[in-house]
């Protein structure tokens, strides 16, 4: 049995903070390009073109791509034969900290939701979601979550007689209520199942999938696809102005609920997508990183479109 210390993940973390808000995925850059094309020569394809420029001025000056740098979401996949020298969960936050302070990004978390609202000045601390998995790895994926989107989010405790259409329905309506307000193209998780704080962590965990990979489950996998072409009928398009690309992309994930319940949560995400994932191996600080390959940054990007 291994371990990894918290000098590592603090180190870590910082880096991901940095390349999350500057440098956007690759499988999102080549969603955004696909789209780009199908809007043709038109104002939402006029737009397209300046959310692409904007993304490759960020990851060139290595600047933010929305001044809205978010709350940062740390998600830990912790290994069960690892072993933790340090605390984990300190070093998480202290990350965070460095990552927005040497990273010169927006400070936007205030201590307390309530009253005083003071900025903590340093944007920790993060949001941080724990995972217990197999292995000897830790895998530490950053997302920073802007206001825009997330304040469009919404939940529904249904009825299991809603069944997929009731599900479906509360969707759809999540996106028309969105509109301009969610940023779109936006991405949209949804998260089905366990109960109200289940759904609405499977949804956020939704949007970390990549554009292009459906649920292993077929039934599911259909209900993204039909959801995902109802989306982008509704016209909203690219900055609600219009258009065939309201959404880039629809991830449902699911777990196992009580007899007489059908949470559902929809957690949208705008079109700058953020998020970057590093592994840590025990008694190494060597990690491998899920970054945007620089072809994908030159307008090289492929990947198959799975829509």
């Amino acid at each position: 049995m291994g371990y990894i210390d918290a000098e590592s993940v603090r180190k870590t973390v910082r880096d991901l903070c940095i390349q999350a808000c500057t440098v956007l995925p690759d499988d999102v850059l080549s969603a955004l390009r696909r789209s780009r094309d199908a809007e043709g020569k038109s104002l939402a394809g006029d737009i397209m073109d300046m959310l692409l420029e904007n993304a490759e001025i960020a990851a060139g000056e290595k600047v933010p791509i929305c001044q809205d740098t978010g709350l940062v979401h740390v998600f830990l996949d912790l290994g069960r034969d690892v072993t933790m020298k340090g605390d984990l969960f300190q070093a998480v936050v202290e990350g965070v900290a460095l990552g927005y302070t040497e990273g010169y990004l927006r400070k936007s978390v205030v201590d307390d939701p309530l009253f005083d609202r003071v900025n903590t000045k340093d944007n920790s601390p993060p949001v941080i979601h724990l995972e217990l998995v197999p292995g000897s790895d830790l895998t530490i994926t950053v997302m920073p979550k802007g206001t825009g989107s997330e304040n469009m989010s919404r939940l529904a405790m249904l009825t299991p007689a809603a069944g997929p259409e009731g599900v479906k329905r509360f969707v759809l309506d999540t996106v028309k209520n969105a509109g301009a307000n969610a940023c779109p193209p936006m991405i949209v998780g949804v998260g089905v199942g366990g109960m109200m704080d289940k759904a609405a962590y499977l949804a956020k965990r939704a949007l970390l999938r990549r554009i292009g990979e459906r649920n292993p489950d077929d039934r599911v996998a259909a209900l993204e696809a039909e959801l995902l072409r109802e989306i982008n009928e509704l016209g909203i398009g690219p900055a609600g102005l219009g258009g065939s690309t309201t959404a880039l992309w629809v991830a449902i994930e699911t777990y196992p609920t009580h007899i007489g319940a059908l949470p559902v949560a929809v957690n949208l995400q705008c079109h700058a997508a953020r998020r970057a994932t590093a592994v840590l191996r025990p008694e190494s600080v060597s990690c491998e990183w899920d970054l945007p390959k620089r072809d994908a940054l030159n307008g090289k990007g492929g990947g198959k479109d799975e829509r």
